[in-house]
């Protein structure tokens, strides 16, 4: 009786000093921020896209009510902006609403690229067109090339690059509808100012724009 009770007391004291020398539990890993898919059916094929609906509420979130609106479906992408130096190719393609009053919602507060970490910083980045920060609507770009120069600056003297364009996204698949898109043919004739020369000579129509469907 005594020999048991040395032992089971041996093992209530070695308990303590066991549980000291456990590792430390490993950390949760780490989930990825939410993405929504959304998948653009254009005439030239599909372009499907990861909304970060959560680094980017305000503008992925904009945009997925425009496509839950279907405020996309009918229009075009309309303007290939090709830049000649650099690795080839280099720009990108614009589309959307073009403030059509019938189609677009109120402007969006501005989110820089330094509050959201998201970059310009490859191609298929999703950014919003605008005027003046905080007057983005339903126009968006995609970039055909990394376009780092529309990221935030925050040591800009402009106010334009200071705050830069919002990225709000990435195309996940579809990049050779994209390139497609940005090798059509350009008008000469078409656009205003320094845009003279970029829009298509024949809009690339989206036939639909939509959540992609959980399979």
């Amino acid at each position: 009786m005594f020999e048991r009770f040395a032992v089971t007391a041996a093992l209530l004291l070695a308990t303590p000093a066991i549980a000291q020398e456990e590792p430390p539990a490993e950390p949760a890993p780490e989930t990825a921020p939410k993405t929504v898919d959304v998948v653009f059916e254009t005439e030239m094929g599909d372009i499907t896209m990861a909304l970060e609906v959560e680094r980017a509420p305000i503008t992925a979130g904009n945009f997925l009510r425009y496509v839950d609106n279907h405020r996309f479906d009918g229009t075009v992408f309309y303007r290939a902006m090709r830049l000649d130096w650099g690795e080839q190719p280099n720009g990108l393609i614009q589309g959307g609403t073009q403030n059509d009053p019938d189609r677009i919602m109120a402007p969006i507060a501005h989110e820089p690229t330094t509050e959201t970490g998201l970059t310009h910083d490859k191609a298929g980045a999703l950014s919003m067109a605008r005027l003046e920060p905080g007057t983005a609507t339903g126009d968006f770009s995609i970039m055909v090339s990394p376009q780092p120069g529309l990221d935030a600056d925050p040591d800009a003297e402009d106010e334009d690059f200071r705050l830069g364009y919002a990225v709000f996204g990435y195309v996940t698949d579809g990049m050779d509808v994209v390139r497609a898109i940005f090798d059509s043919p350009v008008d000469p004739e078409k656009g205003e100012g320094w845009m003279k020369g970029q829009m298509l000579a024949e809009p690339v129509k989206v036939i639909s724009a939509h959540r992609e469907e959980a399979e």
